[in-house]
């Protein structure tokens, strides 16, 4: 993947409100604006809409259904799977220094307001039965070691990653950052 290709699908993904969409569509089979509106309620309408396109001209969501309701279509998006929307380390490690922090300042910023919105949701948060936490941990590892652990952690997460969406089933937010010590 040419690298002005790399920054730009890393430019359009990193915006918090494009990242709460494809938080949104994570898991799911499918949703249309409406739906995506009705879990993304602080955000204007038209807002949400410039951002769904900006993703769809990107490639990164896919219209995967078309129905007319009352005299427009109806579009049902999911993220696309597709190799390109990827990055892998090649693509990511040319990157400029600036260009990682503004993107990890991105990130950050996108997590603090995923776990503000959560703070706000209602007036009694239960942490211990909603699974919340942040940890940091220093582990001592070789080259290698890392990645065996980065193969076993990937390992880990799949079939969650992989699970459908369902009734007894409630998105919960991953997060990882891992770092050599400064």
């Amino acid at each position: 993947m040419a690298q002005d290709k790399t920054q730009h699908i890393l430019e359009v993904m990193l915006h918090p409100v494009r990242m709460q969409i494809m938080l949104a569509l994570a898991g799911s089979q499918g949703m249309t604006s409406l739906q995506i509106a009705e879990r993304l309620a602080g955000v204007p309408q038209a807002t949400l809409y410039r951002h769904i396109n900006r993703l769809l001209k990107a490639g990164i969501l896919l219209v995967v259904d078309q129905r007319p309701v009352r005299g427009t279509v109806e579009k049902v998006y999911t993220l696309n799977s597709a190799a390109e929307t990827r990055l892998g380390n090649e693509a990511v490690s040319g990157l400029s220094k600036e260009d990682h922090l503004r993107f990890f300042t991105s990130f950050a910023v996108t997590l603090i307001d995923e776990f503000s919105r959560y703070l706000k949701q209602s007036d009694k948060v239960d942490y211990a039965a909603d699974g919340v936490g942040y940890h940091q941990l220093v582990l001592q590892m070789s080259d290698e070691e890392l990645v065996e652990f980065s193969r076993a952690i990937n390992q880990a997460l799949l079939p969650f990653i992989q699970a459908a969406e369902s009734p007894e089933r409630r998105k919960r937010i991953f997060s990882t950052i891992l770092m050599p010590e400064a």
